[in-house]
């Protein structure tokens, strides 16, 4: 992950009670390690769990918990504490803790803060922590449900596990995923309301039950544009070859194997999308026959015997199915070439009939965690130079995006 993606945010973390605060230790330590300015705040029941100490320690600031504290020149901690900063985020947020903040109330530090932020610039996000039956109670629903009306924003929760034994709803999001949340909600909502189809990686084309054709792409770039997207706002659909790379949060993912299961998943919903960018290094050719068994090789290399050889067909081409659709997505090509990229670039423009080709240099990007784009339209090009795959896909998903309201102006 790239570092310093909040750098200059100020954050005021709350912790409500829960077993769940042995992870904002955790979740601390990578929020500073991002650049933000952590400032946490703690009631009186989160202290039961875990210490100011570790979390002084961890954020390089005094911990505040009481709403008497005199530290504050105006003894004024409630006031004080939200007035430059960017969002309060609790985290643990129990249920009785949310049910304080849907009602107003306000009797500790935390919840004081929480009713006194500036809300026009101070957002309140709350990340839920309780058991499974808490978290189904219709009651507890009913309080997220008007918290979100209010303009909260809800994180999670996770499933899995429970302090108590169970196994369901109600978790505390991880403290990577919390960070993901936050740096998300922090980018620009630029494709807010749009559907994006994504596809990314290889395919792998079965010669027989062992072998097959494919190549070296990792999926790293698509994947990275999926996040992009979702952080920008959009409903996101990635379908992806075969690639051991973690799902985007909030991005659904259909995981399919050759050219035709890609064409297969793409082709009836492309329609329904806003855009469709095509990143995966999809194989041109596959065999016309599957040998049923694995093609042996008997006796050695000098027995004279012939290699053995098999008839290529060619593939659906994805891009330029989807370019033809009467009611067709904004398309947006990549074309990773080894030689001659603008050439090469402006002819799979024209030959796929697309308002967009992203160019790179495959040999150079794939499997890195770094790359170079050129963007390549019928006006001309222009290069994205060197940078990270994450900072690369947030450049391109702000330019398709002005590119589609530029469309509608």
């Amino acid at each position: 992950m790239i570092k310093g993606q909040l750098e200059g945010r100020r954050i005021v973390l709350g912790l409500s009670g829960g077993i769940a605060c042995y992870k904002a230790a955790e979740l601390v330590r990578a929020l500073v390690k991002e650049g933000a300015a952590v400032q946490v705040v703690m009631t009186e029941a989160a202290q039961h769990f875990i210490t100011p100490v570790t979390l002084q320690a961890l954020s390089n600031r005094e911990v505040y918990a009481s709403q008497w504290d005199a530290r504050a020149p105006n003894n004024m901690a409630h006031i004080n504490l939200t007035r430059e900063a960017d969002a309060v985020l609790v985290a643990p947020a129990s249920a009785d803790f949310v049910a304080k903040l849907l009602h107003g109330r306000a009797d500790d530090l935390l919840s004081l803060l929480c009713l006194a932020r500036p809300i026009e610039r101070c957002a309140l996000l709350v990340a839920p922590a309780m058991n499974r039956e808490m978290w189904a109670h219709p009651a507890t629903q009913r309080n997220f449900a008007q918290l979100r009306a209010d303009g909260a924003v809800v994180l999670g929760p996770g499933c899995g596990d429970q302090a108590c034994g169970e196994t369901g709803d109600g978790r505390m999001l991880e403290p990577e995923e919390l960070l993901d949340e936050l740096i998300a909600f922090f980018q620009p909502k630029a494709l807010l309301g749009k559907r994006v189809l994504i596809t990314a990686g290889p395919t792998f084309e079965a010669i027989d039950p062992v072998r097959g054709i494919t190549n070296l792409s990792s999926g790293k770039m698509g994947f990275a544009i999926a996040r992009a997207a979702a952080e920008a706002g959009a409903e996101v659909t990635l379908v992806a070859g075969p690639v051991h790379l973690p799902t985007p949060r909030h991005v659904t993912r259909i995981d399919v194997r050759s050219a035709q299961q890609m064409h297969d998943a793409v082709l009836p919903v492309a329609a329904r999308h806003d855009v469709f960018v095509a990143t995966a290094a999809v194989a041109d050719w596959r065999p016309a026959q599957l040998a049923e068994h694995k093609i042996k090789k008997d006796g050695p290399s000098q027995s004279g015997r012939l290699v053995p050889s098999f008839e290529l067909t060619e593939n659906p081409d994805i891009l330029a199915a989807v370019a033809r659709l009467p009611e067709r997505p904004y398309c947006v090509g990549f074309a990773a070439e080894s030689r001659d990229l603008l050439k090469h670039a402006r002819e799979k423009l024209a030959r796929k009939n697309v308002p967009l080709i992203v160019a790179n240099l495959g040999p150079a990007t794939f499997g890195q965690d770094d790359n170079t784009l050129t963007l390549v339209d019928a006006e001309g090009h222009r290069e994205l130079p060197r940078a990270d795959k994450l900072s690369l896909a947030r450049a391109l998903v702000a330019e398709i995006a002005a590119r589609i309201a530029s469309d509608k102006t």
